[in-house]
């Protein structure tokens, strides 16, 4: 019998939960999933997704759905590019942020990525003698695996970042919200990173394995106009199928939202189907702090409050501080 994945084993004991304070609406329709990924300028048509002769796939769980369907995001005039006030929020969380690199696995890939001091095992002769000369002084009879040598170790984290652009986090709120995706792409550039938009729909911004480019990021975010409602179920849906096959020590998910959740079923028991969440509450306006403490418990990760550009990168640095 095949193994069920880490994700999925999550799931296996659901926890009785309280009902919502927010009645959400019921959705008439599945959510779409809108992929604009490949840079989405132009209006170039949406791809379709294999499983179905017309390549669309059937709506499953939250009600997941992607079209092949011609779709767009609205192209600003070339003129003006990239909102500058954006950009100087970007570079300012980004100059205050100060994600810790990921620790170095011994099970990941050696021979690529950088240097890392490591026991000898037998696989280099790149000795680190000054951290050796340490150990020495410790171990006048040393062993084998006392020797430390310098190899190559690949360590990269998998992080799926949820961004709301729903109607309630319009105007301040979504722009600081674009300057967060560009700060935290350029600090996880090593890193695979995706990036999902979410109001009752959404669209993805990058799969995790694609380049990640800051600037293409937030131009991306703000080329969406703030709409529709919240739907925070199916956002975490499509983040679990991004992270399937990921180890859970080497995979989270961060949500940057006001979780007023009115739209689409229960997000809890999905915060729970992943192997960390990690909640940013934009205070600024309209939210719902009880629905985000509880999607970070269940998630098994950190909630922070946010209310100005200066809270971010300080709430975004304490998150990455704490392992998975």
């Amino acid at each position: 019998m095949q193994a069920d994945s880490p994700i999925t084993r999550r799931s296996d004991r659901p926890e009785a939960l309280a009902p919502l304070r927010r009645k959400p609406k019921r959705l008439d329709e599945a959510p779409t999933a809108f992929d604009a990924s490949g840079g989405g300028r132009g209006g170039a048509p949406l791809p379709g997704r294999p499983g179905r002769p017309d390549g669309r796939e059937r709506p499953s769980g939250a009600g997941a759905g992607f079209t092949d369907e011609e779709g767009s995001i609205a192209a600003p005039d070339d003129a003006a590019g990239i909102d500058p006030l954006v950009r100087a929020r970007a570079r300012e969380i980004a100059a205050r942020l100060s994600v810790p690199k990921p620790k170095a696995d011994r099970r990941s890939r050696r021979g690529a990525g950088g240097l890392a001091s490591v026991p000898y095992t037998g696989g280099s002769d790149d000795i680190d003698l000054d951290a050796t000369l340490q150990v020495l002084a410790e171990r006048p009879v040393p062993e084998d695996d006392d020797i430390v040598v310098r190899e190559r170790i690949r360590a990269r984290r998998s992080v799926v970042l949820l961004v709301d652009v729903s109607g309630s986090m319009k105007g301040e709120r979504v722009r600081t919200a674009a300057a967060t995706v560009g700060a935290l792409a350029a600090e996880l550039g090593q890193d695979r990173l995706a990036v999902i938009a979410f109001w009752s729909d959404a669209a993805i911004l990058s799969h995790l394995g694609d380049p990640v480019r800051p600037l293409d990021l937030l131009d991306a975010m703000l080329r969406l106009p703030a709409r529709g409602l919240t739907n925070i179920a199916f956002p975490l849906e499509l983040a679990a199928k991004e992270l399937a096959g990921t180890p859970p020590r080497d995979a989270r998910v961060v949500l940057l939202s006001d979780c007023v959740h009115n739209a689409g079923p229960d997000p809890r028991p999905l915060a729970g189907r992943l192997p960390r969440l990690d909640v940013l509450l934009d205070t600024t306006g309209e939210q719902d702090a009880a629905l985000g403490r509880e999607l970070a418990r269940i998630g098994r990760g950190s909630f922070a409050a946010v209310s100005t550009v200066f809270d971010v990168a300080p709430a975004l640095s304490a998150v990455f501080r704490q392992r998975v």
